[in-house]
């Protein structure tokens, strides 16, 4: 129970944190950034939602079983991908909720920033609102039908989503280095416990 109160503290924190911080940039920035581009940034957001709740889902649904025999044949990806199906409920929560609620928000910020622009830039006071409805209906009507075809894209290719977040996930860690990092730290470790056996041994 504790565990359980730690870890919802912690992802509302984490997701307060990040909202406030991406909801910020883009009010210091979209004074000096053209419409078309702050346009792009609001597409991208919904898109990212998206792309993380499909990932979420497909999670949930992965079977672990077709990822070990990719392992034994040394498939890119196939250890990455097990790990994330045995963590699926972490995977999920991180995806569906703490990704896919600030995207949700950043998105309705940078929506109402834009209907700003435009009663701005265009003088249009008196369709203020009518331009926020609008706006607020694109905004809605693209993250919920994206989710709704990402979901049963994710169910029917769960396996395959999977497997290409894990290959990513590993050629991220080999540009960063991450990997050999992971190796060094594995073999100084085995090293350690092997001296420590022949040191029980000698005894």
């Amino acid at each position: 129970m504790l565990f359980l109160t730690r870890r919802v503290f912690g992802v509302g924190l984490l997701t307060f944190f990040l909202s406030v911080a991406f909801s910020a940039f883009f009010r210091l920035t979209r004074a000096v950034v053209p419409f078309w581009i702050s346009t792009g940034v609001l597409l991208f957001v919904v898109l990212l939602g998206i792309i993380f709740d499909i990932v979420g889902t497909a999670v949930t649904a992965a079977q672990e079983a077709p990822f070990h025999a990719m392992a034994s044949d040394r498939v890119t990806g196939a250890r990455t991908a097990i790990a994330l199906v045995r963590n699926a409920d972490r995977v999920a929560s991180f995806c569906n909720d703490v990704i896919g609620d600030i995207c949700g928000t950043v998105s309705g910020a940078i929506g109402s920033a834009l209907v700003i622009d435009l009663v701005l830039h265009y003088e249009a006071y008196r369709f203020e609102d009518l331009i926020s409805i609008v706006m607020v209906g694109l905004v809605a009507a693209m993250t919920v039908g994206g989710k709704a075809w990402g979901k049963a894209f994710a169910i029917q290719e769960a396996n395959f989503i999977i497997l290409q977040v894990g290959r990513a996930l590993e050629k991220g860690k080999r540009l960063l280095g991450l990997e050999e990092n992971n190796r060094n730290n594995r073999s100084y470790k085995s090293n350690k416990s092997n001296k420590k056996k022949r040191g029980s041994r000698k005894k």
